[in-house]
């Protein structure tokens, strides 16, 4: 925005940790399709509640202490496990 450097410089940091953000979504992703294929391989089940529930735990508690909305980290957190028991639930019936 013309005439207003201080907000530039703000949504420029905005944009960058955007960036950021989605190489890190991407190499999770990549970490979690591994998983799959293994859970897939070993004929383990798509979902694993015990591990998605200390997960949660661990975040919220992460959230918390980063003072951000641990409703908000868990909220999100559900989102992504969501799309990678997905993934999982695909790489199993492709292998079967």
């Amino acid at each position: 925005m013309a005439g207003h450097p201080e907000l530039s410089r703000l949504r420029d940091s905005i944009d960058n940790i955007d960036a950021a953000l989605i190489h890190l979504l991407a190499e999770r992703f990549k970490c979690t399709q591994a998983v799959g294929h293994y859970k897939a391989l070993h004929d383990l089940p798509p979902a694993d509640p015990a591990r998605e529930a200390a997960q949660i735990a661990r975040l919220r508690a992460l959230a918390s202490g980063a003072k951000l909305d641990p409703d908000f980290a868990e909220k999100f957190l559900a989102f992504v496990v969501k799309e990678v028991i997905r993934h999982h639930e695909s790489i199993r019936a492709a292998k079967t």
